[in-house]
């Protein structure tokens, strides 16, 4: 019966909910995460029919506490790119004859698209290396500039993780290498010890663009090339590379007419908007925020972030994040009888598991003005207080006042609080910090049911659920009420992962866009003081679109180019600020 009552359109279960209940309670805290965390929304992935019943549903719930609706239908839609595919006018020509995309060559998520015609340079591993125990060039040689170039991929030999040659053996890493040297495309091919069954890659995944088009062979078709050119087999010559472990290349004469075409496969996902307005009128033009992510990860998979990735079963996402959304429903109940004197702005978010982009999306597209915006509070996991009442506020730094305010309400809560001043962090308040908003980020903290279908409803602590909702909103309800803007102090971001090299360590201090899927450069979404990046000149909204003379096109070419670099080098970094291209020198 319940699954039947879940299918029944949403007219006919809205007709049958009665007024909200202005308090906060258990039975419609269970009431919400039930429902979020059902079998019948499917693990809530974005972009599926299951992810547009959720939003009416969440909709719905905001009109009925009394809110204006964004756009009257509360649905703020956008287009996420799931996956890419292969478009119609993918063609490989070799000659006279041609190959067939997917049984004699295929296509890497990250190819530029586009069509490139040139002499194929057979240029062995691909390797530049200059190192002191460490020497290899399989460009000295031979000039790829306007060429095709083949390259082995892997590394020479066994495929050991203790090899010294590891670290420069990423499909990407090598293409990157070859578009610095100005080569027209790269072709890759697998020798035998990389993979012994010669399987063609597969599309998955974003694309995240080089500026060349990239391709994979069969070893059956890099050889038919390679007797047309009259020389040696693949598994003749990468034998002799791996007797040697010396540089390898050589000019095939044999001309190329590769087109590669990738096409974007897009869905739609939302966020959902509400608005409570303010009761003071010399306040009500600024609001509070408060905002929690509704999507999770569906079915789960190799291509999601399970970490149960072996496992296709419904991920239910009870703490992660039906709670947060449950405290966000409840607030926006509880604010609404409290009429306080600034605005509130209520949103959940889509697609913050693929990367931040919805609450980056409403920031780009907000309703009202970000410089109006006065606090972002966000809830995310909180579901799961444990016996010792620790929870987790982070963005303590951003305001002044803060930490009072919050040791204040809590003597009526008992929490044992655990602050981060930071106001970066990995959900969706590091959107509205970037922005220089003061952010509060709620949560119970991470557990071992987390990213797995084990997180559900009968693991929340939902009396625990309820004291942080409710002290979240007595937070909010004191921040709309006072009666001075709330200041703004920057505190971090300690930016995680997105300036470090695979070896050497570096960081500029900076945090990239990573939603940006393009190949023009890497929007900065936020730059710390005193970092070399600040020091060095490069400001928020810059796009860094070179290193060292060489291209940046997003931020994995960005983490590629710090992977070279060494500390205590003085580097140029080129950045695009509005329409001036501007070189920087950057000490790290």
């Amino acid at each position: 019966m319940k699954k039947i009552l879940f299918l029944l359109p949403l007219s006919l279960l809205i007709s049958c909910q009665p007024k909200f209940e202005e308090e906060i309670t258990v039975p419609e805290i269970e009431g919400h995460i039930a429902f979020l965390a059902s079998d019948e929304l499917s693990g809530r992935y974005p972009g599926t029919p299951e992810d547009l019943q959720l939003a009416e549903y969440l909709a719905y719930e905001f009109k009925k506490a009394g809110l204006q609706l964004y756009e009257k239908s509360g649905i703020q839609h956008f287009d996420i790119v799931q996956e890419i595919e292969a478009g119609t006018a993918n063609s490989f020509q070799m000659g006279e004859s041609g190959l067939t995309l997917d049984t004699d060559y295929a296509l890497f998520s990250f190819s530029h698209s586009g069509e490139a015609k040139g002499e194929v340079i057979f240029s062995g591993y691909g390797f530049q290396i200059d190192e002191e125990e460490l020497q290899w060039d399989d460009y000295a040689s031979e000039d790829v500039a306007g060429k095709w170039v083949m390259i082995l991929r892997g590394i020479p030999g066994t495929q050991e993780a203790t090899s010294p040659y590891v670290n420069y053996s990423e499909d990407r890493g090598k293409a990157l290498l070859a578009s610095d040297q100005g080569a027209a495309g790269v072709i890759f091919v697998s020798g035998s010890s990389f993979d012994p069954k010669d399987q063609l890659v597969k599309l998955k995944g974003k694309q995240h663009p080089l500026s060349i088009p990239v391709v994979h062979i069969s070893r059956n078709a890099a050889n038919q090339l390679l007797a047309a050119a009259g020389v040696d087999s693949l598994s003749v010559i990468d034998a002799q590379i791996t007797t040697a472990l010396q540089a390898s290349s050589l000019a095939t004469g044999i001309e190329v007419d590769i087109t590669v075409d990738l096409q974007p496969k897009k869905m739609e996902t939302s966020n959902v908007i509400a608005m409570l307005k303010g009761s003071d009128p010399a306040l009500n033009n600024e609001y509070v925020v408060i905002g929690a992510h509704h999507d999770h990860l569906g079915m789960g998979g190799p291509e999601t972030s399970s970490r149960a990735p072996d496992t296709i079963a419904v991920h239910y996402g009870a703490d992660d994040n039906a709670s947060g959304v449950a405290g966000v429903l409840e607030a926006s109940e509880w604010l609404s009888a409290q009429s306080p004197g600034r605005s509130v702005l209520f949103a959940t978010f889509g697609a913050e598991e693929m990367g931040l982009i919805g609450s980056k999306y409403l920031v780009e597209n907000a309703p009202i003005e970000m410089e109006d915006i006065q606090v972002m509070i966000n809830l995310d996991m909180i579901g799961r207080l444990n016996e010792e009442r620790q929870l987790q506020v982070g963005g303590v730094g951003t305001s002044p006042g803060f930490k009072n305010l919050l040791d204040s309400i809590n003597t009526s809560y008992g929490f044992n609080l655990k602050y981060a001043n930071e106001g970066f962090g990995p959900s969706d308040h590091a959107a509205f910090y970037a922005e220089d908003v003061p952010v509060l980020f709620i949560s119970t903290g991470a557990h071992s049911d987390y990213h797995t279908p084990e997180d559900q409803l009968s693991a929340i602590n939902l009396e625990g659920t309820r004291d942080v909702i409710a002290f979240a909103s007595e937070v909010a309800v004191a921040l709309a009420s006072q009666s001075e803007r709330i200041a703004f102090t920057e505190a971090g971001p300690k930016v995680r992962g997105s300036s470090r090299g695979r070896r050497g360590g570096i960081t500029l201090g900076l945090m990239p866009d990573m939603t940006y899927d393009g190949s023009d450069g890497m929007p900065v979404m936020f730059v710390t003081e005193g970092r070399p990046a600040a020091v060095g000149g490069i400001q928020k909204g810059d796009v860094i679109v070179a290193i060292e003379g060489k291209s940046v096109g997003n931020v994995y070419d960005y983490m590629a180019r710090l992977d070279g670099l060494k500390e205590g080098m003085s580097i140029v970094v080129q950045v695009k600020r509005d329409d001036d291209l501007i070189d920087l020198v950057v000490r790290i």
